[in-house]
């Protein structure tokens, strides 16, 4: 009886399978001999040859198995932020708390204590806001009443020269609004103009000076001493904390930001063109508030900063240098901190294309590898740990370039991600492995 063709194509295979098939260890022929005895059972089992092949040949294989690990990360470089060591200084810091922690009584970071010392001219800055107090300005483009100077205000000019302290130009009949008087005030630090806006505001320095202390009360700043207009007199002191108080207060009211925001002003009628001694502004987000000295180891700067670090929006930051050498090392301190706290916040590479984190393999040996897809960085505060978590999909073909996972990273509010893919293609296993593993196939 006739074999089918059918029979004859897997006879005819067996037969090739059985010329490949490794030699048992020992003699060749006896392993050979062994092999089909075994082969021979195996096909009785599953109906000849022909019905074992074509069942070893298409049964479905065991799935392959992926092994991945978590990406090793290492935080960014520490932060050294810059505090000056002689003197006093004291920041608070606004926004950026989820990456700062928060700011504990405006004193995010501090030096030297919290003693009063002489404020010298920043005393003109209680000065500006007491008397908007009584003579408020509606924003920053309103001018607010017109400042008429008397023969008295025109002679403190003299006066104040022959103190040797910081003056303006006020010439008899000189009027201004109350913005450019506040302005020519604040911005060159002029002490005539200090004095001549106490009187005009509250009818002598000494009742404006008892509207100081009583605005001071009303506000928490009980720890804040005035005496004058001007802050030329030692015994207007102040401590670090309530400076700090101080400073949200003038950042607060939109006419005065603007007014210590201004590098210079220009009035022809009056001081003519006066500058701020604020050299800082612009350096590092520096926006205001008020310098002042009493000569060499007094040096004090009083700071407003809105602070780029390349995250969400800018740190608000209000700060306090008191007691400094020199008027440009107050603002050398001042910089050097600012930069400190931007240079503390970093991109820290955590992926790169191509790193590997995983295999796959097979029961027949083939073997694939896990890789992230792109470049990732998050943006960190100091060395702020970075967490990273792996979560893995079941592949559906196991592919070259199907994606199989994710893996994420986090430090603080910030997380990024890359895709984990297969790289590489799985080879099929050989006939003979499949005809000799029939205990992995079917499922």
């Amino acid at each position: 009886m006739g074999q089918t063709q059918d029979g004859t194509d897997e006879l005819n295979r067996f037969s090739d399978l059985m010329d490949e098939a490794p030699a048992a260890s020992g003699s060749g022929r006896a392993g050979r001999i062994a092999l089909v005895v075994v082969l021979v059972t195996i096909l009785a089992v599953f109906g000849g040859a022909g019905g074992y092949v074509w069942w070893a040949s298409s049964a479905p294989l065991p799935a392959p198995t992926l092994a991945t690990q978590s990406p090793g990360v290492t935080a960014g470089e520490a932060a050294t932020v810059r505090l000056p060591s002689s003197g006093s200084m004291r920041v608070s810091v606004v926004g950026g708390e989820q990456y700062l922690g928060a700011d504990t009584d405006g004193a995010w970071a501090t030096s030297g204590g919290n003693d009063p010392r002489p404020i010298a001219s920043v005393a003109k800055l209680i000065t500006a806001l007491v008397v908007l107090d009584r003579h408020p300005l509606d924003g920053p483009d309103d001018p607010g009443p017109t400042v008429a100077f008397t023969e008295a205000d025109t002679d403190l000019y003299d006066q104040f020269y022959v103190l040797g302290a910081t003056i303006a130009k006020m010439p008899d009949r000189t009027t201004l609004s109350l913005h450019d008087a506040l302005a020519t005030m604040l911005l060159p630090s002029a002490s005539n103009y200090a004095v001549a806006l106490a009187r005009w505001g509250y009818g002598s320095e000494g009742a404006y000076v008892d509207a100081a202390r009583a605005w001071l009360d009303a506000n928490g700043l009980t720890s804040t001493r005035i005496v004058d207009a001007t802050g030329l007199d030692d015994r207007n002191t102040s401590t670090p904390s309530d400076l700090i108080a101080l400073g949200k207060i003038a950042e607060s009211n939109p006419a005065l930001a603007a007014i210590v925001a201004l590098p210079s002003i220009s009035l022809p009628t009056g001081p003519g063109f006066v500058t701020n001694t604020n050299d800082l502004l612009g350096t590092a987000g520096v926006r205001g508030l008020k310098t002042g000295n009493l000569g060499e180891g007094t040096f004090n700067l009083l700071f407003s900063s809105l602070l780029d670090v390349g995250v969400e929006a800018p740190l608000q930051i209000t700060g306090v240098r008191l007691g400094g050498a020199t008027h440009d090392s107050t603002d050398e301190d001042v910089a050097a901190f600012l930069k400190s706290v931007q240079a503390g916040f970093h991109d820290v590479a955590v992926a790169l294309p191509g790193q590997d984190l995983g295999t796959i393999t097979t029961a027949w040996g083939a073997e694939a590898h896990v890789v992230l897809t792109r470049t990732a960085a998050i943006r960190t505060w100091s060395d702020t740990p970075i967490t990273p978590s792996v979560q893995i999909e079941q592949p559906q073909t196991w592919a070259d370039g199907e994606k199989v996972g994710t893996v994420t990273w986090t430090a603080g509010p910030h997380s990024v991600s890359s895709d984990l893919q297969v790289v590489g293609d799985l080879e099929p296993p050989t006939l003979w492995w499949r005809l000799m593993h029939p205990g992995q196939l079917g499922g």
